[in-house]
């Protein structure tokens, strides 16, 4: 096999980044102990959760939701403890943690509608907390179900994979 890329893994991460090379006119190779008909890993069982901030679903619930908001409560959760010492230790842990909480408050809805992901109605508490501001947890509901659960999340990326697979 001739490949640009190998991708280890066929997990919901695998997927996203083997889709996301083979749109890039990449040749992949996707290796996985499972066979092509399990693709998707936990994702696939999940309960297709995600994470998204501010979004439609919010705010037809009235559910008022921004990324200053988001972002207070993730770092009230995050527990960051060593950025003012010589050694900036969750330097990149709240620079990751920003950019997340970024692209879930911006493109991520529509990055995942683009590639097939449907959402229920339903937008829920995961890590609910005190439900204020500023205490462990998320003070408003973020907690976003695919349609059809982990297959919901985890399917379109593996239906496009499976395709580039069986393309000349």
């Amino acid at each position: 096999m001739d490949a640009d890329v190998i991708v280890v893994g066929g997990g919901l991460s695998g997927l996203v980044a083997a889709d996301e090379l083979v749109r890039e006119g990449r040749r992949v190779v996707l290796v996985d102990q499972e066979s092509e008909a399990n693709l998707g890993g936990q994702a696939y069982w999940s309960f297709g959760g995600l994470f998204l901030v501010n979004s439609p679903e919010q705010r037809r619930l009235g559910v008022r939701d921004s990324f200053g908001l988001a972002w207070q409560d993730w770092r009230a959760s995050a527990g960051w403890d060593r950025l003012d010492g010589e050694l900036p230790e969750d330097e990149w842990a709240e620079r990751w943690a920003r950019a997340y909480v970024e692209f879930a408050a911006e493109e991520k809805r529509a990055w995942l509608v683009e590639r097939g992901v449907r959402f229920t109605p339903v937008v829920g508490w995961a890590e609910r907390g005190s439900g204020t501001a500023g205490g462990h947890g998320n003070s408003v509901p973020r907690f976003h179900i695919a349609w059809g659960t982990g297959t919901g999340v985890s399917e379109p990326f593996a239906d496009r994979v499976r395709a580039a697979l069986h393309s000349p």
